[in-house]
């Protein structure tokens, strides 16, 4: 059995990064094509990365107030219809059922792509009073988009994610709430995921179908293109309008609510494939890796037995602080092994044999950067623990470095092409405002206005397409 087989089994990053991409979803183990058209399986070891990433967003969607619930699969057609602007941007990907066993039913159902109608017609009868509100749920649930080009968790016709819905007795309070979960996501996706990412506003292209407006994360993959991270909405009171969503105020006078929804989805788990990932596979932040230590022991047939007892000896005082797998896995190699548990991603592995035993040590080697060094076991947990928190910091400062680096400003529009055809990346500019404007460029190029800079800018400039006077940078960019 060769060693080098199993990595060499996947496409060379650099040179064809979508079979890469591929390519390491399923020889990492994480998710594989079944026989319904778009839909994947997450096997046990992506579904454990996305467990884990799950565990870290919803404790902190907790602690903000929030509330987890569950609302219907199903959605009536004449409820998902109430709100035109919101079906419309929703019509080209929305699955029904139109017959319950061999019984035609009087009226379709939609598959749940987004909750935001069903949940409003519920709010609509538990909001009465302005004592009421507000109301923070959020749910985490599986959702169907009938999509024409599919990519495992970037694109898939079915796919996982968590949806907040709030209500609120006013503007100000709903715009608050928007905001701070656009910060809720922020230092999720940057803090445990290590990916860096631009926040900023939707323009009104872009914005989710029925919202006021929309916030945004962008992060940058490897390839260049850009990933939609995170989303949250100030609906205004579009969706309470559309649902009867009204309340007494503390005048006793009758009022719509305001409301929100925000989300993350599986597609995270693309992020962090395509920031962190190399020419070897996967490379996990130790805050979600399924797997943070894996041991591998160097066995002979003389030493076995003490080698094995040994470093299940070492997992059982790891596993107290960290998740730590022994691979004792007789059919395979340590080199095999190595290679796997590097295409897997895990942080730190582990090695120990005879010598090391003797000499009371093991060999550790560190995912991101490859360095081994010997560890004496009694200073293995604080060894390990420092590296933790090392390779986190390290990842995503890998990332923000490649990130600083791919924001470009362009101030003509031959410039503009230029840097979106042969370095991707995102693309800072002015833009007038004018929609034409913004389809033009996204016709001309593929490019699109992937947020309106948050920071407060006082200069002006001239529309990358146009010429026209602007106060108005934004980031452009290809994205998935």
């Amino acid at each position: 059995m060769n060693d080098g087989e199993f990595v060499k089994e996947i496409a060379a990053k650099d040179e064809a990064f979508s079979q890469w991409y591929i390519d390491v979803v399923k020889k990492a183990d994480l998710a594989d094509y079944t026989m319904v058209k778009g839909c994947m399986v997450i096997k046990p070891y992506g579904y454990a990365l996305w467990e884990n990433m799950q565990q870290c967003l919803d404790q902190k969607i907790k602690a903000t107030g929030h509330k987890n619930a569950y609302f219907p699969l199903f959605i009536p057609e004449s409820l998902l219809k109430k709100e035109a602007e919101h079906v419309e941007g929703f019509a080209p990907e929305v699955a029904w059922v139109t017959h319950g066993g061999d019984q035609k039913l009087e009226e379709r159902l939609a598959v749940r792509p987004t909750s935001e109608a069903i949940i409003g017609s519920l709010y609509s009868k538990w909001v009465h009073s302005w004592r009421d509100l507000p109301i923070l749920i959020n749910q985490w649930a599986n959702i169907v988009r009938w999509e024409k080009v599919t990519r495992p968790f970037l694109r898939t016709t079915e796919f996982l994610w968590q949806e907040g819905h709030t209500a609120h007795k006013n503007q100000e309070e709903a715009e608050e709430e928007t905001l701070k979960i656009l910060a809720v996501y922020k230092e999720y996706i940057e803090r445990d995921l290590a990916i860096p990412v631009l926040a900023g506003k939707k323009s009104s292209n872009e914005k989710f179908a029925g919202a006021m407006h929309t916030y945004t994360l962008e992060a940058l993959m490897g390839d260049g293109k850009i990933l939609q991270a995170g989303t949250s909405h100030n609906l205004g009171q579009n969706f309470a309008k559309a649902f009867d969503i009204r309340f007494l105020d503390e005048n006793q006078e009758e009022q719509y609510a305001w409301t929100t929804s925000w989300g993350t989805s599986t597609r995270l788990v693309g992020g962090i494939i395509m920031v962190h990932g190399d020419e070897r596979g996967l490379k996990l932040p130790p805050k979600v890796a399924p797997v943070q230590v894996v041991i591998v022991p160097i066995l002979f047939d003389k030493t076995k037995q003490e080698v094995l007892k040994k470093a299940q000896e070492l997992k059982t005082r790891l596993s107290e602080k960290f998740r730590v797998e022994l691979d004792d896995r007789d059919a395979y190699t340590p080199g095999w092994k190595f290679n796997e548990w590097e295409m897997k991603g895990v942080p730190i592995r582990l090695e120990i044999g005879p010598r090391d035993l003797a000499q009371q040590q093991v060999v550790a080697v560190r995912r991101d950067k490859g360095n081994k060094i010997t560890v004496m076991e009694n200073e293995l947990i604080s060894t390990v623990e420092k590296w933790m928190g090392d390779i986190q910091n390290n990842l995503y400062m890998q990332a923000r470095t490649r990130l600083e680096e791919n924001i470009r400003f362009a101030d003509h529009y031959e410039q503009f092409k230029e840097i979106i055809e042969e370095k991707r990346g995102f693309v800072k500019a002015y833009w007038c405002g004018c929609e034409e404007c913004e389809n033009q460029i996204k016709k001309e190029t593929k490019a699109t206005i992937r947020c309106l800079a948050m920071e407060n800018n006082k200069e002006k400039g001239k529309c990358i397409y146009c010429g026209k006077e602007s106060m108005s940078p934004v980031y452009f960019g290809r994205a998935y």
